[in-house]
């Protein structure tokens, strides 16, 4: 099933990000973690992408077992970095063949670890977008970013770059973590505003960990509320308690979500079934 259906049904929806083991890592012990998401049974899964190419069967594997096997709808993410037009073409002949029909195309950002040029043939991620649609046969989705994206001059810069990704095929939009909801009704307004009138589905990042704030904000720049600093400073070095207030801060982002009527919910669930779960119990007479 293409996601843009799943979206389209007028209902309540959650979906789970999870990602392939790296070739030096434990892959009996992600792919057993990715799997346990799966067996939760959500709307639809991500499954990410290594630059370069990096995780690529591991990404398709993995994708393509939970659809056959879980009988959950997939989604692949493809990325600029170190890709070509031969290695792209290559990539999609193998999605189709595997049954994976909806990829989430990304820039990315080039690792510290990566080695030459990152940018080749694909510069920005609507190039990659174009390409995938003349291609045929795809459902295909991209990331926008509701604090703006780290290399654009300015907000109103990040949104018109966002407009030609979705003029160039974009059928769904998936956002970067943020924490604060009125940071994603914001950026909701000003994208309609543009013109970019897809489905924009929030992106939830429940934090179980506090180093993994300083991660978050490296990464993707965004703001942490005082709110959750002090959830952070009052439970960051008892493990068990961050990670059941981090399951409920979560929780109350989406509630809020859906209260506010949006529908489709991605959860960025870092291969964790017992924090996917929390948040799907927290739920159970919410989305049914």
């Amino acid at each position: 099933m293409e996601i843009k259906d799943i979206l389209g049904k007028d209902k309540v929806t959650l979906s789970f990000e999870v990602f392939p083991p790296k070739q030096t890592s434990n892959s009996m012990e992600v792919e057993k973690a990715a799997y346990g998401v799966a067996e939760l049974k959500p709307s639809y899964m991500s499954v990410t992408y290594g630059a370069g190419g990096s995780t690529r069967s591991n990404t398709l594997r993995i994708a393509q077992k939970i659809q056959d096997t879980y009988g959950i709808t997939t989604i692949a993410h493809l990325t600029c970095v170190g890709a070509t037009k031969e290695s792209i073409n290559s990539a999609l002949k193998d999605l189709r063949e595997a049954g994976v029909s909806n990829i989430l195309a990304l820039r990315g950002d080039k690792p510290r670890d990566f080695q030459g040029e990152p940018f080749v043939d694909y510069h920005y991620a609507s190039e990659l977008v174009e390409d995938i649609k003349r291609f045929g046969g795809f459902c295909v989705g991209g990331a926008c970013y509701p604090e703006g994206h780290t290399d654009s001059v300015n907000k109103r810069e990040d949104i018109a770059n966002l407009k030609k990704k979705v003029d160039a095929g974009c059928e769904f939009l998936t956002t970067q973590m943020f924490f604060d909801n009125n940071i994603f009704y914001n950026f909701l307004f000003k994208a309609r505003e543009a013109g970019i009138t897809v489905p924009v589905i929030p992106g939830i990042m429940p934090i179980t960990r506090a180093n993994q704030v300083a991660n978050a904000v490296s990464l993707s720049g965004c703001n942490v509320p005082e709110r959750f600093k002090s959830i952070v400073d009052r439970f960051g070095d008892n493990p068990k308690a961050m990670q059941q207030a981090g399951i409920a801060y979560a929780t109350d982002q989406i509630i809020d979500l859906i209260a506010n009527g949006i529908n489709n919910i991605h959860v960025y669930s870092m291969n964790k079934p017992e924090v996917a779960k929390g948040i799907m119990d927290n739920l159970s007479e919410i989305i049914k």
